[in-house]
């Protein structure tokens, strides 16, 4: 649970701004997404290695 301070005075949409800054942080939306379907550890790998080959390709590239 999410507790946000807000101070006397201070505006409901700061309040709120604070708020979206802090959930975010959290990664609740990504978890979510996340666990919405299973992914086999293999495909899960593979993407890794397909990422990694990936950004390698770009470094190598900026040389």
């Amino acid at each position: 649970m999410l507790i946000i301070p807000v101070k006397e005075g201070e505006n409901i949409e700061r309040a709120l701004k604070k708020y979206k800054k802090k959930y975010d942080k959290t990664h609740v939306m990504k978890e979510l997404r996340r666990r919405k379907e299973f992914v086999k550890p293999s495909i899960t790998n593979r993407q890794g290695r397909i990422k990694a080959a990936y950004i390698q390709r770009l470094r190598s590239a900026e040389l």
